[in-house]
């Protein structure tokens, strides 16, 4: 006679039916008023939706991440809490960190969710009105243009950094818990400069106090239409393009992490979200699953050698 299955050994199919039957928990690694935070927000919204259940968004900022990386990452392996990370976290903080509490092993790597430009801007009273007055001047003075950023190893550190090392000026960079706080200081002229998420940064723009000068995308964003590139501004061959994604904590069943990879890809293409998505400069970038894998490896070893050569350490 055939040994019958165990109650307590559901089936993958099973365990997918029925997952999520109470309230999931995405945490957001940052500070509210970031770009993180602002997707992690709109995706939560059509993720409960399609779940029929709470999606609650749990903001744990600090350390360029690493905070809320580690709470996911010691979380049970259920489904019930995720990470909507930012890049930096997995391709820059282990070469910025002396010990991380995680790595990328430490996660199911679920899927990209949406990739964007970052925009250059200045407080109002930097005397710099496009990009090449802004790097004419900071060559002048030096060490003069302190730089903000939602924290070490962030992706507004990280563009900040290159943005540097590009147009060879001496920044100084000032770490905050988020992009809130950073972009703040900027407004108030406590900082003078700020590589930003385009979508955090654009509502500010609007009070006169912070001044856009580049995107840093191949083309022009559409929330931006009269800003120029990068390159077009006079940094050539300057791109830097933010992204973010989705992860469980390893060992989270495949049943559940491939459920939330189809839900996930439709709720990117829900008409609510590629709107939000379009008014934040933002663009769905769902990855085939198993390639976040190659991309974290990929573009790790661009960071490490930039980290090198800047000198770049957080503790």
């Amino acid at each position: 006679m055939a040994l019958s299955t165990p109650f307590f050994a559901a089936p993958a199919w099973a365990q997918a039916n029925a997952w999520p039957d109470k309230p999931v928990r995405i945490v957001v690694p940052f500070a509210a008023g970031g770009a993180t935070d602002l997707l992690g927000r709109a995706l939560a919204v059509e993720l409960g939706k399609l779940w029929k259940q709470p999606v609650i968004v749990d903001n744990r900022p600090g350390a360029g991440g690493a905070l809320g990386a580690e709470i996911v990452a010691k979380s049970p392996a259920d489904g019930y809490t995720l990470l909507l990370a930012s890049g930096s976290m997995f391709t820059v903080n282990p070469f910025i960190y002396s010990k991380l509490a995680y790595s990328a092993d430490s996660f199911e790597l679920i899927s990209k969710v949406a990739n964007g430009p970052m925009v250059v801007t200045v407080n109002a009273d930097v005397p710099a009105k496009t990009l090449k007055e802004l790097i004419a001047y900071g060559k002048a003075n030096p060490h003069v243009l302190n730089f903000a950023s939602a924290g070490n190893g962030s992706q507004v550190h990280m563009a900040g950094e290159a943005f540097a090392d590009a147009s060879g000026l001496q920044l100084t960079h000032v770490a905050y818990k988020g992009e809130g706080p950073a972009y703040a200081d900027l407004m108030a002229g406590v900082v003078q400069m700020a590589v930003a998420n385009i979508n955090a940064i654009t509502p500010l723009l609007k009070g006169n106090r912070v001044r856009a000068l580049a995107v840093t995308g191949t083309e022009r964003s559409a929330l931006l239409p009269d800003v120029p590139t990068a390159s077009e501004a006079g940094l050539p061959g300057f791109e830097f393009v933010g992204w973010f994604g989705l992860m469980a904590p390893v060992g989270t069943s495949n049943a559940i992490t491939g459920k939330t990879y189809a839900d996930l890809r439709e709720a990117v293409v829900q008409p609510t979200m590629k709107r939000y998505m379009a008014e934040q400069g933002m663009s769905p970038a769902i990855s085939e699953q198993g390639k976040l894998v190659k991309d974290i490896a990929q573009e790790s070893t661009r960071w490490k050698v930039l980290v090198a050569k800047r000198g770049i350490k957080a503790n």
